[in-house]
């Protein structure tokens, strides 16, 4: 079966994950979180919901890849690994009071491994319990256990050309995506309707190539809802004077294009044009803006001074690092458009500049998916800034 990408790429990005390793004196490393996993071996599985990872060993050619027996032929599926490097446990290490998955995969280090010096594990993972970290203490030999939650993902941040590729693709599904929405919302279609035609359209992808489940359901709140971030749908109506926020994405073999825009039904209130005016003006400053060599911080002080003088506020960072992801977030969970985030930016790194605006009683969002260029920066979507109402 072909992969997304040729062997000599995943080998390219373990040889980074292994300098990094060898930097922070780790000799070996569990993976549990799915993109990291995807990004070594290629590994794609709905299989997240049980411990599962891939080890990597400094001295060794290949990573290992444990999990669900039932879930090892989707290894042999969706990986570069050969045979000898997939280990499968029994079905009694699920959900059991007494064995555990990760006493699995401590066998197979204590093996492979008697004696290392350190082992990183992503501890802050939504995929890494405290029993597993407990269980690791106790059973594997003579280790150090160290947090490297980063390791991967700071790797990952700077992409590959055919992930950008990857990435373009979504974009061309998500400007779809969000045609779709606008064309549902209107008074008296049920907003779960609205979001059902959205799903589909996710999934559908283009004429060229079929679309992938995003790591975030549809965030499509209205009215009084938008007032807040990360409402999905409701059981009502739209209605006539109903502000809409669509956070929606594309996605392409994981890789994300997130685009947040906002909708009026009927004619919007003057404050919400002006805050529009204001928040969409200030994006646009700020991408011409953006360069490599900028940090992070210098970003979200720009954006701060582009609104300056105006009633808008925004509290909260202004973007985040984002790309390959699973539920439940396509961020990276590396690099933000705040203050006191040094991250210089260099090309080929992704962010969503999303400068989401929350107040009592709506909300406005217009975002944009950026990659940094050689000179600047560039936008993966190409659809309208502005306020739309129907």
């Amino acid at each position: 079966m072909k992969l997304p990408f040729d062997k000599k790429e995943y080998l390219s990005r373990l040889k980074q994950v292994k300098e990094s390793m060898d930097r922070s004196g780790i000799r070996v490393l569990i993976v549990n979180h799915p993109a990291n996993m995807n990004y070594l071996t290629g590994y794609d599985g709905w299989s997240f919901y049980v411990p599962q990872g891939v080890i990597v060993f400094i001295d060794k050619d290949e990573p290992v890849w444990y999990g669900r027996e039932q879930d090892s032929n989707g290894a042999r599926l969706t990986t570069w690994l050969s045979e000898k490097n997939i280990y499968g446990y029994q079905d009694d290490y699920v959900q059991s009071l007494v064995k555990h998955p990760i006493s699995f995969a401590v066998e197979i280090i204590n093996e492979i491994e008697p004696k290392p010096y350190k082992i990183g594990v992503e501890m802050d993972s939504y995929y890494f319990n405290p029993r597993s970290y407990n269980l690791l203490q106790e059973e594997v030999v003579n280790a150090e256990v160290v947090d490297a939650t980063r390791l991967v993902p700071l790797v990952r941040q700077i992409k590959s050309d055919t992930e950008l590729e990857y990435m373009k693709d979504a974009a061309r599904i998500v400007e779809k995506v969000m045609d779709k929405a606008m064309e549902n919302i209107k008074p008296g279609i049920r907003e779960g309707d609205a979001a059902a035609e959205v799903y589909r359209a996710q999934i559908k992808g283009t004429d060229e190539f079929t679309g992938d489940y995003p790591a975030i359901a549809p965030i499509m709140p209205s009215g009084k809802r938008t007032s807040t971030a990360h409402l999905t749908w409701a059981d009502r109506e739209y209605e006539q004077g109903d502000v809409v926020l669509l956070e929606l994405a594309g996605c392409r073999y994981k890789y994300h294009a997130p685009l947040s825009r906002t909708v009026y039904i009927g004619e919007p209130p003057e404050d919400l044009v002006e805050i529009s005016k204001v928040v969409i003006a200030g994006v646009e400053k700020v991408l011409d803006f953006i360069e490599p060599g900028k940090t992070c911080e210098e970003v979200e002080a720009y954006w701060r001074e582009a609104i300056s003088g105006s009633k808008v506020v925004k509290e909260s960072r202004v973007g985040y690092s984002y790309g390959l992801n699973y539920p439940p977030d396509w961020g990276e969970q590396t690099a933000s458009l705040r203050p006191g985030d040094k991250t210089v930016l260099k090309p080929n790194m992704t962010f969503h500049f999303m400068p989401g605006i929350w107040l009592d009683d709506y909300g406005f969002e217009n975002s944009e998916p950026i990659y940094i260029t050689e000179d600047g920066c560039e936008c993966f979507v190409d659809f309208p800034r502005k306020l739309f109402t129907i």
